[in-house]
């Protein structure tokens, strides 16, 4: 019994100190023994298929490779990071799923678009995204600026150059070109201050009578020839992006953030004086006609 024990017993290396204090012969278990030479065929492997190893200014690259396209053609390089994340977006199984609902987005009307909820809810998705990166900066997220003055609001459906779907496309594809002279050497104070009151008693603004009727007469004549852009009854021209200035919707002049009625005619009277000049881009040749239709049919909804 004692034999069979003693054969069951850990074994010592046969070292000793101080007479009874002995180095036991411990093995490794054998699945942290098979553990540790995988991690080690592992990264012999890992070292030969990825770059691993800095060489002077370069580096090891490995012998895998990853394939993409870039400006119309297939590359093929070195496996890296970037280059998987560019095959990922080309022709991994979600992007190939967008690619065909951008298909059939493209090949559909946009009444198609609003009428299929699920046709719809891409678009504003993807839209959303395409607005973020090109618009928003100047609309601000959303289709709301920061500020009245710089931009048009795209939420408050006064469209200076049209709401239709095919003046909204053409606005987005050609750009516009927003500009009304400056009459401040041409009226001077007095008739600039007249023509301002007139402007704000189209909305319904409580005005100087007397000043509103001679302003009229400079809307109205040859003098001003305000109502060539802005029409005799005030409603604007979309073809020549001319504001509707009987809607209370003020693109320009920072009317509604005015504290009283003098600083309103101010703020008409800055715009009357100095006039205005505002560019947007064409973004046809930057976009491809398919973002275009989703911004178009995106930003459409934003004002209806």
């Amino acid at each position: 019994m004692v034999e069979q024990n003693r054969g069951k017993a850990v074994q010592t290396t046969g070292h000793a100190w101080d007479g009874d204090l002995q180095e036991f012969n411990n093995p490794l278990p054998r699945w942290w023994l098979w553990s540790f030479y995988a991690t080690v065929i592992f990264a012999i492997i890992y070292w030969v298929w990825y770059p691993a190893w800095p060489i002077a200014s370069s580096f090891t690259k490995g012998i895998g490779t990853v394939t993409y396209q870039s400006g119309g053609k297939e590359v093929t390089t070195h496996w890296n990071t970037r280059g998987e994340l560019i095959e990922e977006m080309q022709r991994g199984s979600e992007t190939l799923k967008q690619q065909a609902y951008l298909e059939k987005v493209a090949a559909a009307s946009y009444d198609e678009i609003a009428n299929d909820p699920e046709m719809s809810a891409f678009t504003q998705s993807m839209a959303k995204v395409l607005f973020a990166d090109n618009c928003a900066a100047c609309h601000g997220i959303g289709g709301t600026p920061a500020k009245i003055g710089q931009y048009p609001n795209l939420r408050d459906d006064a469209w200076l150059w049209g709401g239709e779907i095919v003046q909204i496309q053409h606005t987005i594809e050609a750009g516009r070109t927003g500009f009304m002279p400056a009459f401040g050497s041409v009226l001077g104070e007095d008739k600039i201050e007249q023509l301002a009151n007139y402007v704000l008693s189209l909305s319904g603004h409580e005005v100087d009578a007397t000043k509103a009727d001679a302003g009229r007469a400079i809307f109205q004549g040859t003098e001003g020839g305000c109502h060539y852009c802005h029409t005799p009854s005030g409603k604007g021209l979309a073809s020549q992006g001319a504001a509707n200035l009987t809607d209370a919707i003020w693109t320009v002049a920072d009317v509604p953030g005015a504290s009283d009625d003098k600083a309103r005619i101010q703020a008409v009277e800055a715009v009357i004086a100095n006039g205005v000049q505002r560019q947007m881009p064409a973004w046809q040749g930057r976009l491809n006609d398919t973002e275009i239709k989703l911004l178009t049919a995106y930003v459409h909804s934003l004002g209806s």
